[in-house]
């Protein structure tokens, strides 16, 4: 592989991961590929779709869909398009605070808190979103569709509705309650 750039399988070339932050290397994941085919005088004609999925391993993750008439071009436009939509999401050590369900469309997704050295117990794309965003420690169970994107969404959408006690307690004004025990991640 001459010239070449290996996609998601170690840290990129430089150590800011792109976004300015040092130490927050951006990694991808292939999660799918579709190909098309389009119909024409002469015969058909293939595009490509892939479903990228793009995280620091610290809280940060996002979903981009590329398009392109070649595979290396459809996984490039898709990586860039998740380093885009990179989000933020709560967690609490190397697990998530508390069970969430989610649905995207057909698809739903449940996730729950796992003890620490479980592991990352979850389907193909359910783990790449997971692994993406720092979780280590989860239990998920993928229920309905089986479409890719829309489980990944909704994996996604489950991760970006975890709150952190604490922040819950501070939009309610609660703030004294917190004991100096609790307060600690």
């Amino acid at each position: 592989m001459r010239g070449g750039r290996r996609r998601g399988r170690g840290p990129s070339d430089n150590a800011d991961g792109g976004d300015g932050r040092p130490g927050s290397e951006i990694v991808e994941r292939v999660v799918y590929i579709n190909r098309s085919a389009k119909v024409v005088k002469g015969g058909r004609r293939f595009s490509f779709s892939a479903l990228v999925v793009a995280g620091d391993k610290n809280g940060r993750v996002g979903i981009g869909l590329g398009k392109a008439g070649e595979v290396a071009d459809a996984i490039r436009k898709g990586g860039e398009d998740a380093k885009h939509k990179l989000v933020k999401v709560s967690l609490r050590a190397a697990t998530i605070p508390h069970e969430v369900l989610s649905a995207f469309g057909g698809a739903k997704v449940l996730l729950k808190p796992a003890s620490p050295g479980t592991g990352i117990i979850a389907g193909k794309t359910v783990r790449a979103v997971v692994e993406s965003a720092g979780v280590r420690d989860i239990l998920s169970k993928s229920l309905g569709s089986k479409n890719a994107a829309n489980v990944a969404k909704a994996t996604l959408q489950a991760l970006r509705r975890l709150r952190l006690r604490e922040d819950i307690f501070r939009s309610r004004g609660l703030e004294s309650r917190l004991k100096p025990a609790e307060a600690r991640v």
